[in-house]
């Protein structure tokens, strides 16, 4: 049986290009693009081998991404690069040759249970800073203009929770508003500046 693989982004260009590109190397793998996590999600998300899924699309649905892990692979545009522990991180500002050997270096380490490599990850990692899966979601939803109330509902989970994780965020990151916020999500790869 042929592997199933999902392209979860909302750039056209770079889903096609990595299309061709994972087509190439496994002539027999099935690829799915998917604009929109809703028409992912609607099309039997659980039957992939792994999920190629834009860094933008991975932090505003961490928790689905977290529960299938190690599925998911990020993609990240150039410099800035999200700071994920643990999770395999791919920089789609390469050339071609680049592309392909970070794609056999994360098929290598995909289906064993060796650490997974971070393409292009930054070595110093900031563990003092390092913001939950739930924190960076809630982060991303902040820096869209959510206010508690609404974080809550969309994340499904109660507003005393939200107050303490923005509490825990401004403590750990030393920033208290939403601007400072917002550019500190921009800076490390969770949000995209044309998205706000």
């Amino acid at each position: 049986m042929s592997p199933e693989m999902a392209i979860i982004d909302r750039n056209t260009l770079s889903c096609i290009g990595l299309q061709t590109i994972l087509e190439e190397i496994i002539p027999s793998a099935t690829i799915r693009v998917f604009s929109t996590f809703d028409k992912f999600v609607c099309d039997t998300p659980d039957m992939y081998a792994h999920y190629f899924v834009s860094s933008q699309i991975y932090f505003e649905h961490t928790s689905f991404f977290l529960e299938r892990f190690p599925k998911a692979i990020v993609l990240a545009n150039g410099e800035n690069l999200p700071q994920l522990k643990g999770v395999p991180t791919m920089n789609i500002n390469q050339n071609e040759k680049q592309l392909i050997k970070s794609l056999l270096a994360l098929q290598k380490y995909g289906h064993s249970n060796e650490t997974i490599p971070n393409q292009n990850h930054p070595a110093h990692e900031k563990d003092s800073l390092d913001l939950s899966p739930r924190e960076i979601e809630v982060l991303v939803l902040i820096t869209k203009g959510l206010i508690n109330k609404e974080i809550a509902d969309k994340l499904n989970i109660s507003l005393t929770t939200v107050i303490s994780h923005r509490k825990n965020i401004t403590e750990k990151l030393g920033l208290k508003s939403v601007s400072s916020l917002t550019v500190y999500a921009i800076m490390n790869g969770y949000i995209e500046a044309d998205s706000i």
